[in-house]
């Protein structure tokens, strides 16, 4: 138990702590004012809207198996790459269940002791990390599950920072507990020191000869145990004898946490006053919303053990929809920002974050964060203009569809028969809104695609499709070599895209080689005074800019990499030329002029010019910006840049000298190694042109027992002697081409 003097000590650090420490959250702490209908409050009071998160393997599609059994809305529960060949609901795909893996994020929802809960279970696999970055967009909470003896791993990381990005409240869930080498205090200090997140337990577990039995609720001092054939029935007990201790000690730490960061709590807590049961839950539901703490609840999915309390929590302490402020931008008003309502009888807004192909037409899934959205209603597509009528309305439930006539604010659902992009925003047609666009990450691999023998209608459509769908998916025809150039986050992104193509399109495809998506940049500022003239009898072209480029060290808005400022002062260049030198920019962006690469990280700064009261047009100023800006780009200390991956490879301990050589081989750098349990974990950066058939040197080397996962961390320059040489070979291949 801990002593009246310890808690003295503590209550004096806590009263200190107070005065200095601050939230990892990075969300505003202005006060968010719910907003409501009061008519339909039991509704939003009793609706949750979650997505579950985490590195591949570490039990997200088997935790929603769970979660949908023991909610009523499965009979049975079905193994992710089943046995009897039928595998897990969610994973709907052919290809999911073949490779076990989630390829597209799923959605469904289900009913926990009178709450409605929306669940989108979301692919582990960086590649498909675009369909976690669209879940987390329109969701109001979140799951992050953590492999109990994996931890914090480079997923992880990424799903952490998209949770961060969206301000989306989460809990955690350590999975696997039954495993050898479970330690969750262990995870719960990676997610201190790794996410600085103010993580703490709710929970610790009841283990008995290395099997999970259940587990100690330490907010309402409660064992529960899993009782029936598959973990349906959970009996409620008094904590073992053993574990009381324990239990108590985790209780005071776990105030102690919710007190450095909750007023109320924190007030009790100096006043050495004992929290009630309710009192503490009510602190942790607080911080939590306010994004000031994350509870960690434990089990272990595949052996049915702590769901049904870690579901409790999901109730308990993850917010309503109105209590999550969601804001749209005013196109009438200059863009200012407004905050939405979740009232169903406000004007409707929602934002279509998913598109999907299906026999019926293309499928759209739309998050209503204001008004009722009606079976046969016009709605009108913010970006477009266009009006449209909803002809089917649906929720769905994996890959199957429960028709409705009506969805009320809040809620997930989808529609059929509708032209729109990911991303655009419907409305009733009275007010300008639309909500602030999603984030999407850069592709950074790209491969030559033709389709094997005669060419059918089938390539180009499925190509469009894809695209439509997969915001990360890139489609485009080189120039010069008349190639079809897909572009994606990964070998295994396009794989799948390929694979796709042979099995629903019936089209057979010859890949080239990988290609990396390199980049270029500058490294200095560059003055330019560029004059486009010319003469050919008639009226001729005259454009004169004046400016400068210079790089770019800040995050642009939108997820950009160039931008375009004019500065210029009267009329020397009329306004209605401005664009096209905007245009002309952008152009001689698109291919750098090293090695025809995406240039990156660059602003051009108009400041001044001339025109010509007959000759100048907009095609003039394109090509005197697109012109002045290539002829600054060499004088701005041009440089290339290469994508870099964080590489977490797993192997037996023996191989780990083997490991590491093969990873400085391939221009590794490696940042850190951890023995555990007869395995190794190293985390490495690694150059992405170098990881090229990596998997089957890492297989050869380990006797087919490592494995490894990696993602896009940064573009970064090549070495300099790399640079020469591949603008070398650039300058090569175009004499020969123009031979």
């Amino acid at each position: 138990m801990v002593t009246r003097s310890l808690l003295a000590v503590s209550r004096a650090s806590f009263s200190l702590l107070r005065a200095t420490s601050r939230p990892y959250s990075t969300a505003t702490e202005t006060k968010f004012e719910a907003k409501y209908d009061p008519a339909e409050g039991d509704r939003l009071r009793k609706l949750r809207n979650i997505g579950i998160s985490a590195h591949i393997d570490s039990g997200k599609t088997t935790l929603t198996e769970r979660i949908l059994f023991y909610t009523g809305r499965i009979d049975e529960i079905h193994e992710v790459r089943g046995k009897d060949n039928v595998g897990a609901k969610m994973d709907s795909m052919e290809l999911e269940r073949e490779k076990g893996i989630t390829i597209q994020s799923a959605a469904t929802y289900a009913h926990w002791k009178g709450n409605a809960i929306n669940i989108i279970d979301t692919p582990g696999h960086v590649d498909f990390t675009i369909e976690v970055e669209r879940a987390l967009r329109v969701l109001d909470s979140a799951i992050l599950v953590l492999c109990a003896v994996g931890g914090v791993q480079s997923q992880t990381i990424t799903v952490d920072r998209q949770m961060k990005r969206y301000n989306v409240p989460r809990i955690c869930f350590v999975n696997k507990m039954d495993r050898a080498g479970a330690n969750p205090w262990r995870i719960i200090d990676q997610l201190r020191t790794k996410l600085k997140l103010n993580a703490c337990a709710v929970q610790i577990p009841i283990v008995a000869e290395a099997k999970l039995e259940g587990v100690v609720d330490i907010v309402n001092m409660k064992a529960y145990f899993h009782e029936g054939a598959k973990g349906e029935t959970i009996v409620t007990k008094d904590i073992p004898a053993d574990l009381v201790e324990a239990a108590t000690a985790r209780r005071q730490e776990l105030i102690e946490t919710i007190a450095d960061v909750d007023e109320e709590l924190g007030e009790m807590f100096l006043m050495e006053e004992e929290p009630t049961n309710e009192q503490l839950a009510a602190a942790i539901r607080r911080a939590t919303i306010s994004l000031k703490f994350c509870p960690v609840f434990m089990g272990s999915a595949y052996h049915n053990k702590g769901v049904q309390p870690m579901l409790d929590g999901v109730i308990s302490y993850l917010p309503t929809p109105f209590e999550v402020p969601n804001h749209a931008l005013d196109a009438k008003n200059n863009e200012e920002k407004v905050t939405l309502s979740s009232s169903s009888a406000d004007p409707f807004v929602s934002l279509a974050f998913k598109l999907e192909e299906s026999r019926f037409g293309q499928l759209t899934y739309l998050r209503i964060y204001q008004g009722t959205l009606r079976k046969g209603e016009w709605i009108v597509n913010t970006r477009t203009g266009k009006k449209v009528k909803v002809p089917r309305l649906v929720r769905m439930h994996s890959n199957e569809m429960e028709d409705v006539d009506s969805v009320g604010s809040g809620e997930i659902c989808a529609l059929f028969g509708i032209e729109c992009a990911s991303g655009d925003t419907f409305t009733d047609g009275n007010s300008a809104l639309t909500m602030t666009s999603m984030f999407v990450p850069q592709p950074v691999i790209s491969l030559s695609i033709e389709p094997k023998g005669k060419e059918s209608t089938n390539f180009s459509r499925a190509l469009n499709r894809f695209q439509r769908e997969d915001p990360t998916f890139k489609v485009h025809v080189d120039a010069e070599s008349k190639q079809t150039i897909i572009s994606g986050m990964g070998e295994l992104h396009l794989e799948i895209y390929v694979e796709r193509m042979r099995r629903e399109y019936n089209t057979e495809c010859i890949t080239g080689k990988p290609q990396v998506a390199y980049r270029e940049t500058i490294t200095s500022r560059a003055n330019f005074n560029y004059t486009h003239k010319k003469q050919s009898g008639g009226s001729g072209q005259y454009g004169k800019v004046m400016g400068y480029i210079e790089p770019v060290e800040e995050e642009l808005e939108d997820g950009k990499t160039v931008e375009f400022l004019n500065e210029t002062v009267g009329m020397n260049i009329p306004h209605q030329f401005i664009p096209a030198i905007e245009k002309g920019f952008n152009e001689g962006c698109e291919k750098g002029a090293l090695v025809g690469a995406t240039v990156t990280n660059t602003r051009f700064v108009l400041e001044d010019g001339a025109s010509h009261a007959v000759d100048s047009s907009e095609l003039a100023f394109k090509l005197a910006g697109l012109n002045a800006f290539r002829e600054a780009f060499l004088s701005a200390g041009p440089q290339i840049l290469e994508p870099i991956m964080d590489v977490n490879v797993n192997a037996p301990v023996e191989y780990q000298g083997t490991v590491i050589g093969l990873l400085n081989k391939r221009k590794g750098t490696i940042h850190d190694s951890d023995v555990r349990d007869e395995y190794v974990e190293v985390n490495a950066e690694v150059p992405l042109n170098e990881m090229f058939g990596f998997s089957t040197d890492l297989r050869s080397i380990s006797q087919g027992k490592g494995e490894f996962s990696m993602e896009y961390k940064r573009h970064a320059p090549v070495a300099s002697f790399v640079q020469t040489q591949m603008i070398d070979e650039y300058k090569k291949a175009l004499a020969a081409k123009n031979k």
